[in-house]
């Protein structure tokens, strides 16, 4: 697969009990299947570890404003959206595949968010109540 962000060859990387693909050499993003994120997107779940410190040359620069296209889907293009309730960490996911790409240091960003689950399902369940009182005007 080449990588959407620098078209650089993606290569495998085994970070606990999931493969992902990542930008090795090149911008130091990572290319998670449908569900794989969710396995280590936060600071409890240790395989995330070692794809904090993807390698990446100083020579690649990312345009972030453009739009990406899916690794996996021919000709589908990703759409730009926050990861999360607390709105801080924008990423690119496919919606014909449900995959992720997350740039060089969003993978940490999105991890340092809550220290740990618990914090994440008080948050979440804040910002849902928060909501609903709105749409119900209470």
């Amino acid at each position: 697969m080449k990588c959407p962000a620098c078209d650089n060859e993606l290569s495998e990387k085994l970070a606990g009990n999931i493969t992902v693909d990542v930008c090795e050499g090149g911008c130091g993003g990572i290319w998670f299947d449908r569900f794989e994120l969710q396995k280590v997107d936060n600071l409890e779940e240790t395989e995330g570890e070692s794809l904090l410190n993807i390698q990446k040359s100083p020579e690649v620069e990312v345009n972030h404003n453009l739009r990406r296209y899916c690794p996996k889907c021919p000709n589908i293009l990703m759409m730009r959206h926050y990861y999360g309730v607390k709105k801080q960490v924008l990423v690119d996911e496919c919606p014909s595949c449900a995959g992720f790409w997350l740039d060089a240091g969003e993978l940490a960003a999105i991890r340092s968010q809550f220290s740990s689950e618990m914090e994440k399902e008080i948050v979440t369940e804040q910002y849902i109540a928060d909501i609903v009182g709105k749409y119900l005007g209470t």
